[in-house]
């Protein structure tokens, strides 16, 4: 696991970030969870538009890319108007056929540290409200629940009830 990179996605990435968000939403399916992501729900078009307004980032190893996760600046579907102090991570990625266990986290802390280096003091993310495995995750990566979204508009679906997740960055406090 040490041996991964991070880089920012370009265009060139875009069927490559289509193929994990794919095979992450038909991941989470064949385990039962039902109302997260659905294959085809986003096609590369979406990834363009993050990519002209916010950042979207690799993760490489030698097997190649295998993992990725969308950095924005603000969320204000989420989160209302904000004072510009977080960073918001969003579909947060693993390429489960090829990335070693641990690698999930190992790229939310790179998001974390790109967040720091940005002067921002905190990281935010929302997680589907009944998604359980994935809210305790959050938490135990240092996240707290700091409040509810409902009815937040979906890319091409329902919208959907979510929880709030934020985390101080000490470093970017301390520095």
């Amino acid at each position: 696991m040490n041996d991964l990179r991070f880089r920012p996605a370009t265009g060139t990435d875009l069927s490559t970030l289509v193929r994990l968000r794919d095979d992450a939403a038909r991941w989470m399916l064949a385990r039962g969870v039902t109302g997260q992501w659905r294959p085809g729900e986003l096609d590369e078009d979406h990834f363009r538009r993050v990519m002209a307004r916010g950042e979207v980032w690799l993760a490489e190893a030698r097997e190649g890319v295998v993992g990725a996760w969308e950095l924005w600046w603000e969320d204000e579907a989420a989160w209302g108007p904000q004072p510009p102090v977080a960073g918001y991570v969003h579909r947060l990625m693993v390429d489960r056929s090829t990335a070693a266990p641990g690698t999930g986290r190992l790229l939310l802390e790179a998001a974390e540290r790109r967040v720091a280096a940005a002067g921002r003091d905190r990281v935010r993310l929302d997680c589907l409200a009944t998604n359980p495995q994935l809210n305790a995750y959050y938490r135990a990566a240092g996240y707290r629940v700091v409040g509810h979204a409902e009815g937040k508009p979906q890319p091409g679906g329902v919208a959907k009830s979510f929880t709030l997740l934020e985390k101080r960055l000490r470093a970017a406090v301390d520095g």
